[in-house]
């Protein structure tokens, strides 16, 4: 079973500028990208899960904390699952690597921070999203 994961980006300076990168990323899955900035820090999206859809995490600008929880069960999953939380900045080009089963909730942590979300079925291919309360899960 797939676990989420990040694939390590890198940077390169010289007299040019400088050089994001991310050779450890293979995109062939992608089918369909999008950016999503919050309102401000303090507001939490969330949660959204996905059955089958996998989803890939970039951040452009800023940082975030993603939270996520394996769902155990989609029509009444536990309160009390477990959190995976990862912090992801725009410093280099990391990519956090979302498998389907998996609900997330995402914080900025600083203000005009922008994610990239990249996922493997085009809007409405399939159905295939599910969303839960901010609050239905006690260890956010």
């Amino acid at each position: 079973m797939a676990i989420p994961e990040i694939f390590e980006g890198g940077k390169y300076s010289d007299e040019r500028g400088t050089l994001i990168f991310n050779n450890n990323f293979n995109a062939s899955e992608i089918k369909r990208m999008y950016c999503i900035e919050n309102k401000d820090t303090k507001f939490i999206r969330g949660w959204t899960g996905h059955k089958i859809e996998q989803r890939w995490f970039s951040v452009l600008q800023g940082s975030f904390v993603i939270s996520l929880i394996k769902i155990d069960n989609w029509e009444y999953p536990l309160k009390s699952l477990n959190v995976l939380k990862f912090n992801i900045d725009s410093d280099n080009f990391n990519i956090l690597y979302i498998p389907g089963g998996y609900a997330s909730a995402i914080q900025a942590e600083k203000e005009n921070s922008k994610l990239l979300v990249m996922a493997d079925y085009f809007l409405n291919e399939i159905q295939d999203d599910f969303r839960f309360p901010i609050d239905y899960f006690e260890n956010l």
